[in-house]
């Protein structure tokens, strides 16, 4: 049966005319999600932008490049040259989670604007702890948070925001049910966005303030991205995961390796990753649309832009099942578009045959030292690392979908019948509301339970910290596995001494069933209950229900069409939520005898610089967030954390305290810091947090991309080394001057004069990545200042 549209162009034209053209003319628009039917997606002037783009350039285009230049705003005159030039961007929409979003909408409100200008939506999903159990935890959350909630919930309704309530799931599986799609360019305030690139979008974690700008209808800035090619060959089997392709090129890439760059997965091995579930069996389909988000969502463990996988069968498939044909059908017309040229080429190439890649495990304490899971026993032995796993953790953002939990409930089972349950403690995340409902009426939730998991809610939990732990006590050494993507050292649970290790869930499933690192489900064998030696069998789940996804609670608040009685308040004596001040405009001067705060020494992350945790209620108080800065961060002096000297009192206190103390005096301040400062969550706090206590220069061998942004919105200088050497020459007492400031312009470098306590002084080269927009910000005191200035 033919749809309307083409029957009245059949009959019209009769058949053997060539009417691809004629009939989209006929056809109704498709909206870019059902919430939201008053938006539409527009392949069209997608492809017209690629078109005027592949032209100027005259060269085959990455799929990358197709997405991101399909959406400049000026396709025409933009410079473009990978690794140099910024763009201007126009995305389609904006996600926010509920930590981030509070100083996001703080932000917008301050612009003064009345509506966002583009489709947005607030996704609670950071705030609730765990403790006991899904149920119990997320009523605790409601309560505790209640201020938190009604101020998101409110603002949404009054700046035309959707609200995603507690317990409605993970912001990054909600946006791949919901609103991912192949082609668009989204934007979120969490650093795992690049979890749509599964969907064939094109998904960038930025900071609150990034946000605000397209919320506002400004262009976006973004460094045109290099792009790295991730050539996949060969095929899946056995215990091997999708998982395993992320943890290996982690291991190959390194944390910073990614930097400035997108990642775009292709080749043949991209549409034979194989599936074991009857589901991709009966259909006969073998690529695993879950597994290519998790494969993009930890792209942001090696600094990556973005990751994307091209537009094909898996993706229409998830489309239709989560009530989105109607864009399966759109996007399969404009399939050009959604995959790569033929002979593009790629800044780098990377390629894995997946037939000889073998189950991996990451860390401890950082997310690129890769195990194959069949030698961490002995390489744990032989570090001194815990072997007995203290805790399972399987969920979060990463792993957290039906197939996934499917795939664990098959390991659980096979333990069951054997007599066994889990000798490690268990948890379970799911991803969403719709995961949950599902994986309930389809007995997995049973399972895991009954082999001894504790089902948590559908929110991010012990993956950002939010985690009452209570089996081990502070600074005592233990093991724990989990199937997150993040491991930093005190990021799950904020003990120092808690080893982490990052894996896919059914090895998680397995090494929590037998206690130790030391097992290895491909060649161990467990004892049953009964003393029977056996083997776990390979893992198996469906990637999709059989019976559809159930959708559980309707827990999304959509904006009013008429929001003028909506009524925003933030209490003056509220410890949660602060309005916020403008910062302060430039001088016009050089900053002249700044006083090192700290000499960072190694790792230094945005947990480092703003942790979580329990630190997440103040996120929408900037003074007393603050009262956190840098207090994770290694002191060179001393290789103590929070431990620094006042150089006005010469007595030891935190970070922040030493810092209000300069402040309180009129004393400016800089940190100096190592390579890749800043990785990690895209949290602005750690740009804004430094701003509000009096720091104005953040000074480094190199940044991670996010941070180096969120401190210039904020009027911050963020400038590197020329000679990474020059590190060695700052003393934790110095005082350094920036000079240069009155001709400061894209290109140029600003010299820096280092005072020294015994009268010496080194002038060193500061090098910066400062265009003329971003110049603006920091002449007006910050992005935001600069928008009000233009308003």
């Amino acid at each position: 049966c033919l749809h309307l549209p083409l029957l009245i162009t059949h009959l019209v034209l009769g058949e053997g005319v060539r009417r691809l053209h004629v009939s989209s003319a006929f056809k109704a628009k498709v909206a870019m999600s059902r919430f939201e039917p008053g938006t539409s997606i527009s392949y069209e002037k997608l492809h017209e932008n690629i078109d005027i783009v592949r032209k100027r350039l005259n060269r085959p285009l990455t799929l990358s490049e197709k997405i991101v230049y399909g959406h400049l705003d000026d396709p025409v005159g933009q410079d473009i040259a990978r690794g140099r030039t910024y763009l201007r961007l126009r995305p389609d929409r904006v996600a926010m989670q509920d930590a981030t979003a509070q100083m996001a909408m703080l932000q917008f409100i301050s612009s003064g604007l009345p509506k966002v200008a583009v489709p947005s939506t607030i996704h609670c999903d950071h705030l609730i702890e765990a403790q006991i159990g899904g149920v119990e935890d997320l009523k605790r959350a409601k309560e505790v948070n209640q201020e938190v909630y009604n101020f998101l919930a409110t603002a949404g309704a009054k700046y035309g925001v959707g609200f995603w309530k507690p317990g409605s799931g993970i912001i990054h599986q909600i946006i791949l049910e919901n609103y991912a799609y192949p082609g668009v360019l989204l934007i979120g305030t969490d650093s795992h966005t690049p979890n749509g690139g599964g969907l064939g979008s094109i998904c960038i974690g930025v900071g609150g303030a990034d946000a605000v700008d397209v919320m506002a209808g400004i262009p976006w800035e973004l460094k045109c991205p290099n792009v790295i090619g991730v050539k996949l060959t060969g095929s899946l089997s056995g215990w091997t995961s999708p998982k395993d392709v992320i943890l290996k090129v982690a291991g190959i890439l390194t944390v910073k390796g990614g930097t400035g760059a997108i990642v775009e997965y292709h080749g043949p091995g991209v549409d034979s990753i194989s599936c074991t579930g009857e589901f991709a069996q009966w259909f006969g389909l073998d690529l695993v649309l879950v597994c290519m988000a998790t494969i993009c969502n930890m792209g942001a463990e090696i600094g990556a832009t973005t990751s994307v996988f091209p537009y094909n069968h898996r993706m229409k498939t998830y489309l239709n099942k989560t009530g989105r044909a109607d864009i399966a059908a759109l996007a399969d017309e404009h399939k050009d578009d959604l995959i790569p040229d033929k002979g593009c080429k790629y800044d780098q190439v990377i390629e894995i045959n997946l037939s000889e890649l073998k189950p991996h495990i990451n860390g401890p304490f950082t997310p690129d030292l890769a195990h194959p899971v069949s030698e961490i026993g002995a390489v744990a032995e032989k570090n001194g690392w815990p072997l007995e796993v203290k805790v399972g953790l399987i969920g979060s953002c990463t792993n957290s979908s039906y197939e996934d939990m499917g795939r664990a409930a098959s390991l659980a089972k096979q333990a069951l019948d054997k007599g066994l349950k889990c000798k490690a403690a268990f948890t379970v995340t799911p991803g969403s509301e719709q995961i949950r409902a599902t994986i309930e009426r389809d007995g997995f939730s049973k399972i895991l339970r009954d082999v001894g998991g504790v089902v948590l809610a559908n929110a991010c939990g012990p993956c950002i910290g939010q985690w009452d732990r209570k089996d081990v006590k502070k600074g005592e050494k233990n093991t724990i596995v989990t199937s997150y993507n993040r491991n930093f050292t005190s990021r799950n649970d904020a003990n120092p001494a808690t080893h982490a290790f990052v894996t896919s869930p059914e090895i998680v499933t397995a090494m929590a069933i037998a206690g130790t690192l030391k097992f290895d489900p491909e060649t161990d064998y467990l004892t049953a209950a009964n003393g029977e030696k056996f083997k776990l069998e390979p893992p198996n789940g469906d990637e999709l229900p059989a019976r559809d996804f159930d959708p559980g609670q309707d827990t999304y608040q959509h904006p009013p069409a008429e929001s003028g009685s909506v009524m925003v308040d933030v209490s003056p004596t509220s410890t949660r939520l602060q309005l916020l001040e403008p910062f302060d405009k430039w001088n016009g001067k050089d900053l002249e005898d700044l006083q090192v705060l700290i000499k960072v020494k190694g790792k230094c992350t945005t947990d480092h610089i703003s942790a979580a945790g329990p630190w997440l209620k103040f996120r929408g108080h900037l003074d007393n967030i603050s009262n956190n800065m840098l207090i994770g961060a290694i002191n060179i002096e001393n290789d103590a954390v929070n431990k620094i000297k006042n150089r006005l009192t010469g007595e030891y206190g935190g970070v922040p305290d030493v810092a209000r103390h300069y402040k309180a005096n009129g004393l400016s301040w800089v940190v100096v810091g190592d390579d890749n400062y800043g990785e990690g969550s895209s949290r602005e706090h750690a740009a804004l947090e430094p701003r509000h206590l009096g720091g104005r220069v953040i000074l480094v061998k190199s940044f991670a991309r996010i941070h180096e942004t969120n401190l210039k919105k904020q009027g911050m200088l963020p400038l590197t080394f020329a000679d990474p050497t020059d590190y060695d020459k700052i003393r934790p007492d110095d005082k350094i001057s920036i000079t240069g400031l009155a001709t400061f312009a894209p290109g140029k470098p600003l010299k820096g004069v280092v005072k020294h306590g015994d009268g010496s002084q080194d002038i060193i080269t500061l090098n910066h990545t400062f265009n003329e927009n971003q110049v603006e910000w920091f002449h007006a005191g910050s992005a935001l200042n600069r928008m009000k200035e233009l308003q």
